[in-house]
């Protein structure tokens, strides 16, 4: 998909391993300067397995941009028009900011207020963690409910919202 097809804005949901990173990248696939930004923090040896794989996947031709805390920022210094964004993921950084100790609501709502004014089109992806039994402590209930309102405020200002299951991609908003 060319860039100047994309909407302004799409947002990818998913469980874990459904899918939705490969399914997010394969929207960009044909973009000749796509840009990558990865909100993980490598904490583990699980999870730098996890970015090499993600890394291999993609190819080289991405530019990748690491940033785990302000991606409201990331994203004003990199979009252009013309010029896609992939945001991997919401939940990653939702869960930087939660074990960081920032103002949570505070930067959802600068985070989702500085994506309708990006001058190139841009494809978030986040887990829908909803789904599943309710967690048994405090903080894991707090990051499933800011996760869930998280996922709702990007979806109202996305125009193209997609959920991802065993590979199938299900179009749940398309307006364009």
């Amino acid at each position: 998909m060319a860039p100047q097809s994309l909407p302004p804005i799409t947002l990818v949901l998913g469980g874990a391993r459904s899918g939705k990173s490969a399914f997010a990248e394969s929207l960009l696939a044909t973009c000749a300067d796509p840009v990558y930004v990865a909100t993980a923090e490598l904490r583990d040896d699980e999870m730098a397995e996890r970015v090499r794989h993600h890394r291999a996947r993609r190819g080289r031709h991405w530019l990748t941009v690491e940033e785990p805390y302000d991606l409201a920022a990331a994203l004003a210094a990199h979009s252009r028009p013309g010029r896609p964004l992939l945001v991997d993921c919401l939940t990653l950084w939702l869960s930087n900011l939660l074990l960081a100790n920032l103002p949570v609501e505070a930067e959802i709502l600068r985070f989702t207020e500085s994506l309708p004014g990006l001058p190139g089109p841009v494809v978030l992806v986040a887990n829908e963690v909803g789904l599943g039994i309710v967690p048994d402590n405090p903080l894991a209930r707090a990051f499933r409910d800011h996760a869930g309102r998280l996922n709702q405020a990007v979806a109202a200002c996305s125009q193209h919202v997609v959920f991802v299951a065993a590979g199938l991609p299900l179009s749940l908003k398309d307006i364009r």
